[in-house]
């Protein structure tokens, strides 16, 4: 794909993501415009590599310089059809550019590309959209603020009600493990597998988070609570332009009388706070839910989070909104199943709720 636009002196074409160097400069435009961690190819190229779903994107040059980047997974999926998503996996991604125009032009471009590849759809998770696309910015909420100084700092920007939750789990006498190796990763698949579960979630494959502790190196790891020597609790952090980001996490059902959840999410802090990093990213949680006030319950002020969607002429959105009335049946189901039988059929279905 190579369009030219003559009013603009740009042109867009693929990224060859198969190409190291092109993958290092689009990460050095990331990190030049202050891009999120999953506008970065090696996160496409770890989901690709972790969930088979391909790796894609978009450029913008002028010049021979990048002004542009719009990173694509192609999300495809028996259950929930194809799709373009910026990005797979991530609650962010979208568009990265410095003029409106061209962000409009990528994305149009991206619509393009969607129909070539039998896409439905093309759906960017924050970022600039055309005006005739489909823009929602009251489903979902992201939660970020700066890390404070020291643990009582911390504790006291905390409400008193959420603080007193803290502080019963800092008294509890739990071993604390950091690391991200194979049997980090084993232990906190278990528990994250089982946790969502019990929410009635598929779990997504463990080889997708093993491609992103790869990938991400020192950028990334694992902390995991221990009480009376049995794993409890455990999450799976990125760190990102001073950011730490604990991302894919979980409980067992022992960890919510036991403060588990509050302690490892403090924990978070205090280790983010060694590292160097001076915010805390909560992520993202869809409005009005329980992760949504859990969040809001630490401190946190919701900050609306747009998510714009282009459907090919004739299609139908996909539906992966686990709130839906089409979804409540299946979640209670998943809830009751097995959980030897929900690990094994959950990674299939969870490729395609990238």
């Amino acid at each position: 794909m190579n369009a030219p636009f003559t009013q603009l002196g740009e042109t867009i074409a693929l990224a060859d993501l198969r190409d190291r160097h092109e993958v290092a400069r689009i990460e050095g435009f990331v990190r030049e415009h202050r891009g999120t961690l999953f506008q970065r190819p090696v996160w496409l190229l770890a989901a690709e590599r972790g969930a088979g779903q391909r790796a894609r994107g978009l450029i913008a040059e002028k010049g021979g310089q990048l002004v542009g980047w719009l990173p694509l997974s192609e999300v495809h999926s028996p259950l929930f059809g194809r799709a373009l998503v910026s990005s797979g996996f991530g609650v962010g991604g979208g568009v990265l550019a410095a003029r409106e125009r061209t962000a409009h032009a990528l994305a149009r471009a991206a619509a393009e590309l969607a129909v070539r590849l039998s896409c439905a759809e093309v759906e960017l998770r924050g970022g600039p959209a055309p005006a005739d696309w489909t823009v929602t910015e009251d489903s979902h909420a992201n939660f970020s603020a700066p890390l404070a100084e020291t643990d009582e700092a911390q504790l006291l920007s905390v409400p008193r009600r959420q603080r007193a939750e803290i502080r019963k789990g800092l008294a509890r006498d739990f071993v604390l493990t950091v690391g991200n190796g194979s049997e980090d990763l084993a232990i906190h698949h278990a528990i994250y597998a089982e946790s969502v579960r019990n929410l009635g979630t598929p779990v997504f494959p463990r080889s997708l988070f093993g491609a992103m502790l790869d990938a991400f190196g020192e950028d990334a790891d694992i902390l995991t609570l221990r009480l009376d020597g049995q794993p409890i609790a455990s999450v799976l952090n990125f760190y990102h332009d001073g950011a730490v980001m604990p991302y894919w996490g979980g409980g067992l059902w022992a960890a919510r009388a036991a403060r588990a959840n509050e302690r490892i999410h403090f924990e978070v802090m205090r280790h983010a706070r060694a590292r160097g990093c001076t915010r805390f990213d909560f992520g993202r949680s869809k409005t009005g839910s329980g992760a949504y006030s859990y969040k809001k319950n630490w401190g946190f002020t919701p900050e609306p989070f747009a998510y714009s969607r282009w459907t090919a002429p004739g299609q139908t959105p996909r539906d992966i909104n686990p709130n839906s009335e089409a979804y409540s049946a299946r979640v209670a189901l998943w809830k009751r199943m097995p959980l030897p039988v929900a690990n094994r059929l959950g990674p299939v279905i969870a490729r395609g709720l990238a």
